[in-house]
């Protein structure tokens, strides 16, 4: 295979005090990072300085298990809504890309339309969806359980055809604002959406103007067969969990070649697998912090989590540290998280792992951990990308501020030594630092 030429491009995953599960308990983590704003304004100024194309909220609209001994030492049961923090970060930033969770399932199409269009308007056209179906919380809108997976889907494929039909109800000329005429706008250039639909009856025009991206750059999170589909469908970026890298050539190989089918050319969408990455001078420095970080997980609860959200069949918890994980003889069926079930199956039966190591492996939640050197990072991230795995990385960081400064002031320096990353942003738009083209409207 020829190397590849270009440069990766990084994404940060921001939740809470970090993404490992005792990332609060550090010594040096903001433990009231979901309450204080300040904290998160501090972030995206630091992962603007290092030239990230993008910080992405993730979000739930439910806590999650209720089981007490989860509650009591997890900090995930309160986080921001992403709709409400990035107004802010957006006028506290200058270039950083500010991509919202915001999901189908539990949401209006009117509405997101109008809020995500404000949004790239607010943030001088810096906006992007991350289009999801929810994993959990039908319980909270009006539901005894959660919608099918299945069903999710189909809602979601209807929900992205209402959405971004209304960010092209206006022409980009469309309001004249003539004064002397008393001409506000050019009724000629406006498109009355009348959607009707399975799941939406949806009259529009959308009373927002059109976002100065066309449309904001819409990202897809799910690594489903469901999910794969709609992603080579709608989106232009895709954040996956893939634990080697022989899986994450294959999950890119299959993604690029769908497009296709939908008229779509391979460079209409960056593939980013979420990587969680600790960095020390050394070898040894790296996994003494890894380790510190690991000692102050409570395995139960950790494990009693992870049972929760993977529905394996059995519970982690009850099991001995040292006992290697039973291989599953059936996968049981998951209305939550399909994918992220399917890759802890798979490592399961490839690595045979006792529970402390699984729980290892698992410690940002299925994505790759990486423990070692900038140059050590760096070797791994460059054979992903020239292996044609990835098109840039989404970064979780373990623990909040401390994890993004090292990864800021050790690894980013590194890349670019190398020639593998940016000194300084192409443009002005999250479509622009991406390499992606400015959706044209499709009625005008």
């Amino acid at each position: 295979m020829a190397r590849r030429t270009g440069q990766i491009r990084l994404g940060a995953f921001l939740s809470g005090s970090g993404a490992h599960g005792a990332s609060w308990r550090h010594p040096a983590a903001d433990a009231d990072a979901s309450l204080n704003v300040q904290r998160y304004v501090e972030y995206a100024r630091a992962l603007e300085r290092g030239r990230f194309d993008a910080l992405f909220l993730n979000d739930n609209v439910a806590v999650g298990s209720l089981d007490p001994q989860v509650l009591a030492r997890s900090a995930h049961s309160l986080r921001w809504d992403p709709l409400t923090l990035l107004p802010a970060l957006a006028m506290t930033t200058r270039h950083i890309g500010l991509v919202a969770t915001a999901n189908t399932s539990y949401n209006a199409p009117y509405n997101l339309a109008r809020t995500f269009a404000s949004l790239d308007h607010l943030s001088g056209g810096r906006a992007g969806w991350n289009l999801v179906t929810a994993l959990i919380g039908g319980e909270n809108f009006n539901r005894d359980e959660h919608l099918e997976h299945a069903e999710r889907y189909q809602r979601a494929q209807e929900f992205f055809d209402v959405v971004s039909g209304l960010w092209d109800s206006w022409a980009d000329d469309a309001f004249v604002r003539d004064k002397a005429s008393g001409i506000w706008l050019d009724v000629t250039k406006m498109r009355v959406l009348d959607h009707q639909g399975r799941h939406f009856q949806v009259r529009g025009p959308l009373n927002a103007p059109r976002p100065l991206q066309g449309w904001p750059v819409i990202a897809q999170a799910g690594s489903s067969e469901a999910g794969r589909e709609l992603a080579a469908r709608t989106a232009e970026l895709v954040f996956t969990a893939q634990q080697t890298l022989e899986q994450g050539r294959a999950f890119y190989v299959d993604l690029k070649e769908r497009l296709a089918r939908h008229g779509r050319d391979e460079e209409a969408l960056k593939i980013f697998p979420g990587i969680s990455p600790t960095v020390g001078r050394t070898l040894s420095e790296a996994e003494e912090k890894y380790q510190a970080l690991q000692d102050l997980l409570d395995p139960q609860a950790q494990l009693k989590g992870l049972s929760y959200l993977l529905e394996l069949g059995f519970d982690l918890s009850a099991l001995p540290l040292d006992a290697r994980v039973p291989l599953p003889e059936q996968v049981p069926s998951t209305e939550r998280h399909k994918s992220r079930q399917q890759l802890v199956i798979d490592l399961i039966r490839r690595e045979r792992p006792t529970v402390a190591q699984l729980l290892r492996s698992l410690s940002a939640s299925g994505h790759k951990v990486l423990v070692g050197t900038p140059a050590q990072i760096v070797d791994e991230l460059a054979a992903w990308y020239e292996a044609g795995a990835a098109d840039g990385f989404n970064v979780l960081f373990t623990h909040l501020p401390g994890a993004i400064d090292d990864f800021v002031e050790q690894v980013v320096p590194q890349l670019q030594r190398v020639g593998l990353f940016r000194r300084e942003y192409e443009g002005r738009s999250l479509r622009e630092n991406l390499g992606l083209r400015r959706v044209a409207n499709r009625y005008f």
